[in-house]
């Protein structure tokens, strides 16, 4: 029964290679992955990260993922639209933080949430520093023309009166 079993496999295989089905597979004529590499415990958790395409951050413990968050506040709100859209985000993560700080788990890491007024007085500050550059790049750009005027009909004076 196995060799029938058998010789029925390597009669599909047989086909599916004389319709080209193996043909420009991905990975083709590279090395296995891994075989040279010395053994790793968390082999499929890299592999899944990589081929997820999900950041490695995601292995580090809550704070300090939140300490990493805190960090790239300035970041983050730089491209809000509005001041409310800036401290519901801070508010945001100030209650993930709160929450975290009620029972703490993890790596003993300093964590304090963000002072919002601090984070909105750099976000309108960046966005003025923003709009001069931005004003200071026009105005170089495109310098004012004379503006010249319009040519007026001198044959046609004598019709207006």
């Amino acid at each position: 029964m196995s060799n029938a079993w058998e010789a029925a496999v390597e009669a599909q295989i047989r086909s599916a290679q004389e319709r080209g089905e193996f043909d420009n597979l991905p990975g083709m004529g590279k090395p296995i992955p891994g075989r040279d590499a010395p053994y790793d415990e968390s082999w499929w958790i890299k592999s899944f990260l990589e081929r997820e395409a999900l950041p490695s951050e995601l292995l580090l413990p809550t704070p300090l993922q939140l300490r990493r968050r805190v960090e790239r506040v300035p970041a983050e709100v730089r491209d809000l639209p509005t001041e409310e859209s800036v401290r519901t985000y801070v508010g945001a993560l100030n209650a993930e933080i709160m929450a975290w700080l009620r029972t703490p788990t993890g790596p003993r890491v300093v964590v304090r949430p963000v002072n919002v007024e601090d984070v909105v007085r750099r976000w309108r500050a960046d966005r003025e520093r923003a709009a001069a550059e931005r004003v200071a790049a026009t105005a170089q750009q495109a310098p004012a023309a004379p503006r010249s005027r319009p040519r007026r009909r001198w044959r046609l004076w004598w019709r207006r009166r």
